[in-house]
């Protein structure tokens, strides 16, 4: 947790003349704060908090810079992949009157997380506190896929790509797309209703891979060669299936593997 000053007020190096930060008891709860995806090398436009903390989240890794203009009346502290943004408050004192202006005009931050830049037009307003969270972009995923896999030979790459989708542990790398809705019925295998539950690219590897349903309509023993089937892909790098008997009703889950970007 940052420490913005004891009693409200702002530490020297944070001060500007007339303003004080309020104390952090004022701060929203966790339980409270809004969470906001930002992307690199495009300019985000987000709702901060003007009352209270803001978080900043470095998605993976650290924030190693952020830039901003103090003249705005704000304060950032961070440290590791965290920071922390507090518009300042301006009291005045009218014959005992205490009266708190808070800050309404648009700040900018440009945030260096990952050696990315993440260009943030920020419009502070009576909101509870916000978390920002910094997303790897196609660069930053394509360099983790490659720290991830390179060292695999490609039986175990494929391996370890099934692995991850059956166990619900897909990396933070792999970007999540849009599937396919309709029902799909394999030639090969009518008895088989097939249904795509997710899918996956992961760029600087040239692969993608989908998870799909495979309900029985019938009880029936499963070869995986029944879907190397042009309708799930003309590139199939590889098929698993998490169960091969299946009864009338009962379902399997069927991960394929696929080379490319696309089916």
């Amino acid at each position: 947790m940052p420490n913005f000053g004891k009693r409200g007020r702002a530490p020297k190096a944070w001060m500007a003349a007339g303003l004080t930060l309020l104390p952090l008891i004022a701060m929203a709860s966790p339980g409270h704060a809004q969470s906001i995806q930002a992307l690199p090398d495009q300019t985000s436009m987000i709702r901060l908090s003007n009352r209270d903390v803001n978080h900043l989240v470095c998605q993976g890794g650290e924030i190693e810079d952020v830039k901003f203009s103090a003249e705005k009346g704000l304060a950032v502290e961070k440290g590791g992949g965290d920071a922390w943004v507090k518009f300042l408050v301006r009291e005045s004192d009218d014959s005992g009157q205490i009266t708190r202006t808070y800050v309404t005009s648009p700040s900018e931050f440009f945030v260096t997380c990952n050696g990315a830049i993440y260009p943030l037009y920020a419009e502070p307003s009576d909101i509870p506190a916000q978390t920002i969270t910094l997303m790897p972009g196609a660069r930053q995923r394509a360099h983790a896929n490659e720290d991830l896999l390179a060292p695999l030979a490609e039986e175990d790459r494929a391996v370890s790509i099934t692995l991850s989708l059956l166990q619900d542990r897909v990396p933070a790398s792999f970007s999540e797309v849009a599937t396919v809705s309709r029902q799909m019925i394999i030639p090969a295998a009518p008895a088989l209703r097939v249904t795509e539950r997710r899918r996956v690219t992961i760029e600087g590897a040239d692969l993608n891979a989908s998870e799909y349903r495979i309900e029985a309509a019938s009880d029936i023993e499963v070869d995986e060669r029944l879907f190397l089937d042009a309708a799930l892909g003309t590139r199939i790098f590889s098929a698993t299936l998490d169960r091969l008997s299946l009864r009338a009703g009962e379902t399997a889950r069927l991960i394929i593997l696929r080379r490319g970007d696309g089916l």
